[in-house]
């Protein structure tokens, strides 16, 4: 069991981080005993446990007692652990004294720990602000700059190996569903369905400018094949064909996406309001923001997609602002398809710190709006669905990978060879550390002038062959809700055996849960400085629920 010694203000940020680090705690109770203790305030660096975690970056009592000097690290300190750099945004410090060199600084040099032994009694004191971070990574989020790091999980990953390597075992549940590898959303903001619905407007010039000029230039750069080359050229030539109803709209892409995705959830996002920008946060939007469709345009497209088991949910226009908005929105996409999910994600991605308490009030399961127009990556820090402060049941799925940012000049600008190793790292990372790989990938990204069909199939194949479980939207966060859900009955250890119990709420449409049992990967963090060993763990999957036993020893 961990015991939390935190202070008041801290404590909501706390109940979430042990959702995403999901293992057995509570709050700090003088007088008890615990296998770990984490304080982030002076009361609890006395209590009976093997290990006590103290975090701070500011000078403590205890820093003056053992002799230890603290000094302010730079701001922006990057923290180096067993060859991973994790970004701090918040303080940080040094010591001069017991230092632990196993965590320091990775441009000083300098050590942000140092290690007290007292009899069994293990203290490592850590030079910053452990909850701090975690709040900001889940409400602000990290810079583009360091969008590849998936920081929360670091942290989390950090705080597994701390209590391993003191000679510990650790239970948890992984974010990842019983039988699969990882989770992948396959998602498609409709923007642009209708090619037809635009003429003579800033969308139509640029879809005229990108098939031909644009498509010149890149074959002769070598980035577009002959085939696309005439592909482009040829739509662009059709073009007023298609304008008379002559010749096929190439947009609309419908049937080629429930080819592609046949067998797999997706989630369709839908504008609701034709020829409105919506509002910025200081005014009214950018013209180029309106939609130039209503959605029923495309309702027979969006019923069939239904049909074939995936879902429609609002790709909202004020809804980040408005809670009355919000539902008035949603009205609008659930009265022309007939039942519409309670999920959102915000067109261009308009978001604010205050966003998700208005979604939560409108009654939302899910947002998927926090993410990088620029670039991809773990804006939050993590691929789990999380529960942002101040929310009583909406959950953010974090939005990983857009095409538009992989491709877009404006962008990152990638060729398809670099664009798959950029997906190949996430793919990696997720496997490693759990969660969703939540892919956006637009409506006409599959049709002239984009022509990123070949990139997409490709990257789904490799997600099938690496055994991911590819729900909507809705049925992730359902999945991530469950397994919110478990509780942990008794848990004691006796020669070398941990016995326990856990339990979860039934959701029989939904994959399993699995338990691991993390085994001790030294006895001390002495030992451990000096110790290469690997991580070892045991995986026992569950429904409901679980009473097992399972040896920790070597």
């Amino acid at each position: 069991m961990i015991g939390l010694a935190v202070h008041s203000t801290e404590q909501d940020i706390v109940a979430e981080f042990f959702e995403l680090f999901k293992t057995p705690w509570e709050y700090y109770q003088k007088g008890r005993h615990y296998d770990v203790v984490i304080c982030t305030q002076e009361e609890g660096g006395d209590a009976d446990a093997k290990l006590v975690l103290l975090y701070s970056s500011g000078r403590l009592s205890f820093d003056a007692e053992k002799g230890s000097a603290v000094k302010n690290c730079q701001n922006g300190a990057v923290l180096s652990h067993d060859g991973q750099k994790i970004p701090l945004y918040g303080n940080a410090a040094s010591f001069s004294a017991n230092q632990f060199f196993a965590l320091k600084e990775d441009v000083t040099n300098e050590p942000m720990a140092f290690l007290s032994n007292s009899g069994q009694r293990q203290i490592l004191r850590i030079g910053y602000d452990l909850f701090q971070e975690v709040r900001l990574l889940l409400t602000v989020g990290q810079p583009p700059a360091n969008a590849g790091k998936a920081t929360l999980e670091r942290h989390i990953a950090l705080l597994r190996d701390f209590i391993t390597r003191s000679g510990l075992p650790l239970i948890e549940i992984p974010p990842v569903p019983d039988g699969y590898g990882f989770m992948v959303c396959l998602t498609h903001d409709l923007d642009h369905p209708v090619l037809r619905n635009h003429c003579c407007d800033h969308t139509m010039f640029g879809f005229l400018h990108r098939a031909i000029i644009g498509s010149f230039i890149n074959i002769c750069r070598g980035r577009k094949s002959a085939r696309d080359f005439c592909r482009n050229w040829l739509a662009a030539a059709k073009l007023p064909f298609v304008y008379l109803g002559m010749a096929k709209d190439p947009w609309r892409g419908f049937d080629r996406y429930l080819e592609i995705e046949a067998g797999l959830g997706a989630t369709y996002f839908v504008i609701p309001k034709k020829n409105y920008p919506g509002r910025s946060a200081n005014g009214n939007g950018p013209a180029l923001r309106a939609a130039r469709y209503t959605v029923e345009d495309i309702k027979p497209e969006l019923e069939k997609a239904v049909l074939n088991g995936n879902e429609v949910a609002l790709h909202g226009l004020d809804a980040w602002l408005d809670s009355a908005k919000a539902n008035e929105e949603r009205g609008e996409v659930s009265r022309s398809v007939g039942a519409t999910k309670a999920g959102v994600r915000m067109h261009w991605l308009f978001f604010d710190g205050k966003s998700p308490a208005v979604l939560d009030r409108a009654g939302f399961l899910y947002d998927s709006s926090f993410g990088y127009n620029e670039t991809v990556g773990y804006r939050a820090g993590t691929a789990q669905a999380y529960r942002p402060p101040g929310c009583e049941n909406l959950l953010e799925l974090p939005l990983l990978i857009m095409d538009t940012a992989l491709f877009y000049p404006s962008h990152l600008n990638l060729n398809d060879e670099d664009a798959r190793k950029v997906a190949s790292l996430f793919v990696e990372e997720i496997g490693q550390f759990g969660g969703a790989l939540t892919i956006n990938w637009h409506d006409r990204s599959i049709a002239p002038e984009r022509l990123w069909e070949d990139f997409y199939r490709k990257l789904i194949a490799e997600l099938k062959i690496k055994q991911a479980w590819f729900p909507t939207a809705t049925d992730a966060v359902s999945w991530f809700k469950k397994r919110r859900s478990v509780t942990f009955g008794s848990i004691k250890m006796e020669n070398g055996v941990v016995r326990m119990n856990v339990s979860a709420k039934e959701e029989p449409a939904l994959p399993g849960l699995r338990v691991r049992v993390h085994k001790p990967r030294a006895q001390s963090l002495s030992e451990a400085v000096r110790s290469n060993s690997s991580a070892k763990y045991v995986d026992i999957g569950f429904r409901t629920n679980l009473e097992t036993s399972i040896a920790i020893s070597a």
